[in-house]
């Protein structure tokens, strides 16, 4: 299955266009920016006021949460106050488990979002086994429930979005496909053929997930599988990652899922989802537009190659481990593993290594594990095939890297490398290869290049010198935003392809965010824990308590939970579903009142708000996984 023109080449996919209101959605359009308020639906002045400021912040399409007739028919006067306030931005309804409520917010706004997971189903958790026949009776059902809502939105020239979450998969689909990508992609295409059958058109699907991974591979299915179904199911797609969270590691875990997606050609219209207010989402999303618009259209590349993974099914890659020195001036035999089952490794380079060298012993496992000139590391262009079959003649296993020199872009060019190389060699991935400057000619012989104690030095045939690299610094950016989103789409991109056993981040020249950077990383591409992990939904009309305030109480309480991942969410929709992967849950049951959850599991009942927090400790204790805090490290306290 094709889920992309050309991995090795960035084409946007082709898709027809929906219209939502005045802006277009896929076809010939920018790719555009979307958000949601967050108060409560039955104010209108709010609601009026943030959408207009989001407007304002260069949001293009606003999302409204509708979760009952009453508040549906209350976007009414949300719509005519902005429209009289001359704000024509386009209005989404946004809907969980009330067809009736889409019924009526289609007849106010231009666009209404479905969930097929709860609109015509209520989540019980319940595990049977459907025949055929029941299969289609439901099937059936589900088709007397949505039809009325598609034939509405033909008739009113309103879209729709067919969003699926991972979270909130119906029993149905659970029994038959499990909690899969591809449970994802059916229970989308259920609804999309019933909106077909009616020769209703113009919606759009989105594949919504809070673990990179399944989001990822998520929407690869589905692109592939409208590939096969025909060229008249291109359909525009939304991008999302639900529950991302806030602050660095929010935008880090939305940049590997949206941004490697936008670098395959997928994606018509995205939302960062923050656990902030709404306004700080939008330059977020502008900034991973904006990379992506760095890549221009390309022909097809030359770089015919096979791909190493399976990209709708996480598999790291199976290299070798092997021993390497930390750093030149280490006992030699002070060596770290890597490869293999080994964890994935940070490694600094030397100048930067100096830079925080005084405080080495007082960063704990947070620290530089290897220092980039000490470890023998082979570079080489990935199109160089006589340079590549060199390294594969080793008798030994390697550690790889592309050069730094080369006019590829980042995703493509590991991607070659791991094609082409051997797997028993580790790779080292980088987050840009275009800060150092070249030294050699780019249609070197040879091609290959080594770092040893001595520094970096070229080894082409024809150099027989070589030339030192280390000074010829080109100047990097200094937007950190900027920086962190190129470093988490390309590095986190390759980390949820299966390739990587060492990350180097080199374009953040102050050391201890290029450390954090690194590790953030890693924890939210899932490839290596070493801090808590928070789910947190972003705010919206539906959350029966403050989030922000909430979820900054739930981390000063247990940010010191090496391994734990908590789920803080402000209400029932997506809960149980996300917390799947959770080890405990902070839900919104009822005003004021909280539900605690171990796994999606719920455990506790109508706990009061200002108790929650303790209680939260508690269970945690009595599941065994508490410990009391200590000193933060040095590594990830913020670095000048």
């Amino acid at each position: 299955m094709k889920y992309c023109e050309d991995p090795f080449a960035y084409h946007r996919r082709k898709t027809r266009e929906v219209k939502v209101g005045n802006v277009g959605i896929g076809g010939k359009n920018p790719i555009r920016v979307q958000s949601m308020i967050t108060c409560d639906t039955m104010d209108t002045t709010a609601s009026i006021q943030q959408a207009i400021e989001l407007a304002d912040a260069g949001c293009e399409i606003v999302r409204i949460t509708a979760p009952t007739v009453k508040d549906a028919r209350n976007l009414e006067n949300i719509v005519q106050g902005l429209r009289e306030r001359g704000c024509d931005v386009p209005i989404v309804a946004d809907i969980h488990f009330k067809p009736e409520a889409a019924i009526e917010a289609a007849k106010w706004v231009e666009k209404v979002r479905i969930n097929p997971g709860n609109y015509a189903d209520s989540k019980k958790f319940v595990i049977r086994e459907y025949t055929d026949e029941q299969y289609t009776a439901e099937l059936n059902r589900i088709r007397e429930r949505f039809s009325p809502l598609v034939d509405l939105c033909k008739k009113r020239g309103v879209a729709m979005r067919i969003g699926t979450n991972h979270g909130s998969l119906s029993d149905r689909i659970l029994n038959r496909y499990g909690d899969t990508p591809l449970g994802m992609v059916e229970s989308a295409l259920e609804f999309a053929r019933i909106a077909r059958d009616l020769d209703y058109h113009d919606f759009v699907f989105s594949m919504k997930a809070s673990n990179p991974k399944i989001m990822i591979a998520a929407y690869r299915l589905l692109v592939a599988r409208l590939n096969e179904l025909g060229p008249d199911w291109n359909y525009p797609l939304h991008l999302g990652v639900t529950e991302a969270g806030e602050g660095e590691d929010a935008r880090i875990k939305s940049a590997i899922g949206i941004g490697s997606l936008l670098a395959d050609g997928i994606g018509d219209t995205i939302r960062v989802s923050l656990t902030e207010d709404s306004p700080h989402e939008i330059p977020v999303a502008k900034a991973l537009i904006e990379n992506i618009k760095k890549t221009p259209n390309t022909q097809r590349s030359t770089l015919n190659a096979q791909l190493s993974f399976d990209p709708f099914s996480y598999q790291r890659r199976a290299t070798e481990m092997i021993a390497v020195i930390r750093q030149e001036r280490d006992d030699p035999g002070q060596r770290i593993m890597l490869g293999g089952t080994e964890l994935i490794r940070v490694v600094m380079r030397q100048t930067t290594f100096d830079k925080i060298a005084h405080k080495i012993d007082r960063m704990g496992d947070y620290k530089p594990e290897i220092v980039y000139e000490s470890a023998a590391i082979r570079e080489v262009d990935p199109r160089d095939d006589s340079a590549v079959a060199k390294i594969n003649l080793e008798d030994t296993p390697q550690l790889v890297t592309v050069r730094d020199d080369i006019d590829l872009p980042v995703i493509a060019a590991f991607r070659l490398l791991a094609a082409k190389l051997q797997a028993r060699h580790p790779i080292l991935l980088k987050d840009t290869l275009n800060c150092r400057a070249s030294v050699s000619d780019a249609n070197g012989k040879d091609g290959v290049s080594q770092s040893g104690a001595a520094g970096t030095r070229a080894t082409q045939t024809g150099s027989p010198k070589g030339e030192a690299r280390g000074s010829e610094r080109i100047k990097r950016p200094t937007d950190f935003l900027s920086t962190l989103l190129t470093a988490s789409t390309n590095i986190g991109s390759l980390l949820c392809d299966g390739i990587g056993d060492a990350i180097l981040v080199q374009g953040e020249e102050a050391p201890g965010q290029a450390l954090r950077l690194s590790y953030n990383i890693l924890q939210a591409a899932g490839s290596r824990i070493f801090k808590t992990d928070y789910v947190a939904c972003p705010s919206c009309g539906r959350t029966l308590f403050n989030l922000q305030t909430t979820t900054a109480k739930i981390k000063a309480a247990t940010s010191h939970l090496k391994g734990v991942k908590i789920a803080i969410m402000g209400c029932i929709v997506n809960g149980p579903g996300e917390m799947a992967d959770a080890d405990f849950g902070y839900v919104g049951g009822a005003p004021g009142k909280v539900n605690l959850y171990v796994g999606k599991t719920a455990v506790k009942f109508n706990i009061p708000e200002a108790e929650a927090v303790d209680r939260l400790k508690d269970l945690i204790r009595e599941h065994g996984k508490w410990m009391e805090p200590a000193r933060q490290v040095a590594a990830l306290e913020p670095a000048s």
